[in-house]
């Protein structure tokens, strides 16, 4: 088993991974039903899943077999958000469709769905597995309660300005929301008395001035990456929302990043059709992964060597 699983995809209707250090490809699975919206790779790197339209695929990381383990069926439209159960029990999705579903991972069941009214573009598991978190078209922010199967929270941060993508830091301490104004959210997160997550407005920062396609907390929640159809990425200190460093040599949108497990690196994923690796003490991108023929615009990567430890989606 590969220590280190990187995964990109786009527009071309393949899947690629990658040799991180030497940037080799070194296999491609055809996705030809559609382009791919978003990757995820499972915990104990063993499986990849693959959201497109309007289908989910999931493929065996490990073996030559081009053919998906798994196939599911059951939103109407791109499904723009994947995820899985920290212990790979279950995986979740969001779509155009205006729902949020989980599936049975041992065969393709929907097991839940929960109507958000409005496009779902982000999708977040809480660290405690107990709760996604979903932003749509319309700007609502929704908390889905999955042990009482409701939704136990909603926040409207812009009203009609679409919220773009989500993320939680790992300690569950905090929430960012980004929108297609180019602003950033961030709530504290805290547990009442009745155990269900209520938001503490924290801080509104503008990071970009044009739309942002993805905002991730470092696995050490140090710092928020933000990546822009301004072609940039920016790096955030969380402490005092300050800008640490901007990250340019992209030519067209960054739509997808994901950090290393010990937040040094990063990587992204453009219309460029290249995915970029950096060096966060420097800033300098390292290594670029060509191949793709048309835009990348979902990356994965899971480089941890704690078993059982998964990554934001």
């Amino acid at each position: 088993m590969s220590s280190v699983v990187l995964a990109t995809a786009g527009y071309d209707h393949t899947i690629r991974f990658w040799e991180a250090t030497s940037g080799c490809c070194y296999r491609t699975l055809q996705y030809a039903e559609s382009q791919v919206n978003k990757l995820e790779i499972t915990a104990d790197k063993t499986r990849i899943a693959a959201a497109g339209n309007p289908q989910v695929r999931v493929f065996d990381v490990n073996s030559p077999d081009p053919n998906p383990l798994l196939s599911y069926d059951g939103h109407a439209g791109n499904v723009t958000a994947v995820g899985f159960h920290k212990d790979g029990k279950w995986m979740y999705t969001g779509g155009e469709d205006g729902t949020v579903r989980v599936w049975d991972t041992r065969a393709p069941v929907c097991q839940r769905t929960y109507e958000s009214r409005a496009a779902v573009n982000s999708v977040v598991l809480h660290p405690n597995q107990g709760e996604l978190i979903s932003g749509d078209q319309t700007g609502h922010i929704r908390v889905w309660d999955l042990t009482a199967s409701a939704c136990s929270c909603e926040l409207v941060p812009e009203i009609g300005t679409a919220v773009r993508s989500l993320t939680v830091a790992l300690d569950g301490s905090m929430i960012v929301a980004a929108n297609n104004n180019g602003t950033c959210y961030v709530w504290r997160m805290m547990r009442g008395a009745s155990l269900t997550t209520h938001f503490e407005p924290l801080h509104k920062l503008k990071a970009h001035t044009n739309i942002i396609l993805k905002c991730l907390i470092s696995p050490d929640c140090q710092q928020l990456a933000t990546t822009s159809a301004d072609k940039t990425v920016k790096l955030w200190n969380l402490d005092g929302f300050t800008l640490d460093r901007t990250l340019v040599g992209h030519t067209r949108w960054v739509w997808d990043c994901v950090f290393s497990v010990d937040a040094a690196y990063l990587v992204t994923a453009s219309s460029d059709a290249t995915a970029r690796l950096w060096d966060l003490s420097s800033g300098e991108a390292i290594r670029t992964y060509s191949g793709h023929h048309k835009a990348v615009v979902c990356c994965a990567l899971n480089d941890s060597a704690i078993e059982g430890r998964d990554t934001d989606g």
